[in-house]
């Protein structure tokens, strides 16, 4: 058995580029499908936010529309309200890397407000990198990668690539024009490689220990990819 850390946003918005304030969090299929497949497997979980504030979901998340349906909206929402890990995280401020096997980010926009200029996950993120231990993350959660700064100024996942919320898709999801910055467009101007595939559908990236994808149908797949490595 493995134990297996997730990061998660502590923000319920995300400030967009004339000052709202869009309400939002994590992603639920992004924590849902990749935490029902390490605990089949049978690892144990354990999530972290800054603060150790309880992570709030994005409501649009639960919608039927992004769900296949109201079955699978109610299935979602069911197994969320079941996860007692993230109803009582830690905080991010304690974690100590050595006692986790893999790390994963969950997206959702919320990572776009505070992991992207939280110091102590990038930190976590560099270490983790550099421990050669799986890392994934998924969807809007590469934002944090933004926040993974050497000593020397450089960004950690330089020359990696990644999949990430692409450009495109935020234009098709209608906040291109709101946003204060888009994700793929920072990504590359720090460095990484972003491997863009279809939008909205799966496209699963792994360099050395980093597995990244690129948006909600991506978790699943991530997932597996995080597993084999565990194997």
């Amino acid at each position: 058995m493995s134990k297996i850390l997730f990061v998660m946003t502590g923000v319920d918005h995300w400030t967009l580029a004339d000052g709202t304030k869009h309400p939002t969090g994590f992603w639920a299929e992004e924590a849902v499908a990749p935490y029902e497949a390490f605990k089949a497997a049978g690892h144990e979980i354990v999530v972290a936010t800054p603060g150790g504030v309880v992570p709030t979901v994005d409501r649009g998340s639960l919608a039927p529309e992004v769900n296949g349906g109201q079955e699978g909206a109610d299935k979602v929402t069911a197994t969320l309200d079941s996860i007692a890990e993230i109803k009582n995280p830690i905080r991010l401020e304690d974690v100590n890397p050595d006692d986790y096997d893999a790390v994963f980010y969950p997206g959702g926009h919320g990572p776009m407000e505070d992991l992207a200029v939280d110091a102590t996950s990038g930190k976590l993120l560099i270490d983790t990198l550099d421990s050669g231990k799986p890392l994934a993350v998924v969807c809007h959660a590469p934002a944090a990668l933004l926040a993974a700064t050497r000593a020397d100024g450089t960004n950690a996942f330089a020359g990696y690539r990644v999949a990430a919320f692409t450009d495109a898709e935020e234009a098709q999801a209608g906040f291109a024009d709101k946003a204060k910055w888009l994700l793929e467009t920072r990504l590359v101007e720090a460095g990484v490689e972003v491997r863009a595939g279809e939008p909205w559908a799966p496209n699963v990236v792994v360099d050395r220990n980093l597995i990244t994808g690129q948006n909600p149908s991506s978790s699943a797949p991530l997932a597996a990819e995080v597993l084999k490595k565990l194997a």
